[in-house]
């Protein structure tokens, strides 16, 4: 863990200085450093982490006060931090690569989960087994969802003629309600945010994710601008290690990290399937960190030839005109990663606490 002090140093043996980087630490003396998070969506299972971060102290002892604002999609909450209006962030990490493409300044400083769990949410009934059984069904789907962009390449993919499926445009705050309702036949959308919504109130989803179509995207991402990652890398950071802490503390305690949520978020508490909610989808981006990333380089890492992969298709199918393909070695960075990792005994309860919650997406 990162102390104030060493926030006010610098990071001495981690060679922050010596990969040229300018140090400029604000001074503590009076007391923490307040900066500002948004998540990217509403209270939910992958920015659980922020909320822990804050209440249990992770931040607190890596000598910072965060104001934790949520967010209302991912790409809003890229172009709020790429604008200054908050120092840090998270977004779905597609969602960076786009605004990056389209020469907005932000940049990835830690990545928080490794799969989008980005797909097409069925109920357990329905009569479509197959990705080519959409054909002449009803997609729910919101434009201005994550996933929606690839549509297209998942269709490419997966075998299946995109043209003769009828798509319905949906808000994203109903497009769980008009599955349930059957209003839809299908609903394209990301995991953990249709299964934790639906399966509380019973009723059984699955899911035909893009990940089995060869469509590997990372989760959520950590995100500032490059100018505050080169005036200010110590508040980077901090701001990262606390994360990284808070991240592994959801995957080995994880009844506590949802008790720490449910007090932060009482709108959540008091709904009837709220600790459901919480437990499902942490227990699904959970899974997502079970993965070589973190277990042989520590929490946060991103892999260079992952990145670029992910660069190049997001550039193709959801970029637009006039956008160009970002320079990845400077849109991720590893300078604040891999610090956290988990021990032998810790990995066998991360694993344990996230076995349960296999079934929703096998």
């Amino acid at each position: 863990m990162i102390s104030r002090r060493d926030v006010l140093k610098g990071m001495g043996a981690a060679g922050l200085s010596a990969a040229g980087f300018t140090l400029a630490a604000p001074a503590l003396s009076q007391g923490l450093i307040k900066t500002t998070f948004t998540t990217s969506w509403i209270p939910e299972g992958p920015n659980l982490f922020a909320y822990v971060a804050r209440d249990k102290g992770f931040w607190k002892k890596a000598g910072l006060d965060v104001s934790v604002a949520r967010g209302s999609g991912s790409g809003a909450a890229a172009q709020a931090v790429s604008a200054g209006t908050f120092d840090f962030g998270m977004a779905a990490t597609p969602t960076v690569i786009v605004q990056a493409a389209k020469k907005l300044p932000i940049t990835c400083i830690g990545q928080i989960n490794y799969d989008a769990l980005m797909g097409i949410g069925l109920l357990a009934a329905s009569p479509i087994k197959r990705p080519k059984d959409l054909e002449g069904k009803k997609l729910g789907a919101s434009v201005t969802s994550g996933e929606y962009p690839f549509l297209p390449l998942y269709a490419e993919k997966a075998g299946f003629d995109l043209a003769k499926v009828q798509m319905v445009q949906l808000d994203g705050k109903v497009r769980e309600r008009s599955l349930m309702e059957k209003q839809v036949d299908a609903a394209s959308a990301f995991a953990t945010s249709t299964i934790p919504s639906l399966a509380p109130l019973g009723t059984d989803v699955r899911f035909m994710l893009f990940r089995d179509a060869g469509i590997e995207f990372y989760g959520q991402s950590l995100t500032t601008q490059p100018q505050r990652l080169e005036k200010d890398p110590n508040l980077c950071a901090a701001l990262v290690e606390g994360a990284m802490e808070a991240i592994r503390f959801t995957m080995t305690n994880f009844d506590e990290a949802v008790d720490i949520f449910l007090k932060a978020n009482s709108e959540v508490a008091m709904s009837s399937t709220g600790k459901e909610y919480a437990r499902i989808g942490l227990g699904l981006t959970n899974l997502t960190n079970l993965v070589p990333e973190v277990k042989e380089h520590g929490f946060g890492y991103a892999d260079p030839k992952k990145v670029a992969t992910m660069a190049d298709l997001v550039v193709k199918y959801a970029a637009g005109d006039g956008a160009t393909r970002p320079d990845v070695e400077t849109l991720f960075t590893n300078k604040f990663v891999g610090k956290i990792t988990l021990s032998a005994d810790e990995l066998a309860a991360a694993e344990k606490n996230a076995a349960a919650f296999r079934k929703y997406v096998s």
